[in-house]
């Protein structure tokens, strides 16, 4: 059975995609830690983190670390957080976002209904970050 995030992916669900390419693409996520929060995703549906094959690994940690550096310029933030939680959805997802103290690696502090304005800000702001950045190939829209 296909995961919510193959659904997203596929277009049957909808997302607020800022990165897509053969392998990975990136969407914003509708609980964010902090505005900016993305979600960095396989296209091909895998569990476990420990179980994905080598240079899909190494492609979407190396699309982790740009929208880090998008996030960051975006947001004038001083980290990037990343996490693998790996819980909510079974399919392996990156958490890439604006981090300002510790405080904000906390699930349970999660903004639980943000705004549509607010996500459509975050896609725009980090769309814009990424295509300064030098990637604007792999920017949808």
């Amino acid at each position: 059975m296909a995961s919510v995030f193959s659904k997203i992916i596929s277009g049957e669900f909808p997302g607020r995609f800022v990165w897509q390419d053969d392998d990975v693409v990136s969407f914003l996520t509708i609980n964010p830690f902090t505005e900016g929060h993305v979600l960095v995703v396989p296209r091909q549906e895998v569990d476990h983190w420990q179980n994905i094959d080598d240079d899909l690994w190494a492609k979407v940690n190396g699309v982790a670390r740009i929208l880090g550096r998008a996030v960051c310029a975006a947001y004038d933030a001083p980290r990037a957080g990343l996490m693998i939680a790996g819980l909510e959805v079974p399919h392996l997802h990156l958490h890439v976002f604006p981090a300002y103290s510790l405080g904000d690696f906390d699930f349970a502090s999660a903004e639980k209904n943000p705004s549509p304005e607010s996500l459509d800000r975050a896609q725009d702001n980090i769309r814009a970050a990424l295509r300064e950045l030098g990637y604007s190939d792999n920017v949808p829209g």
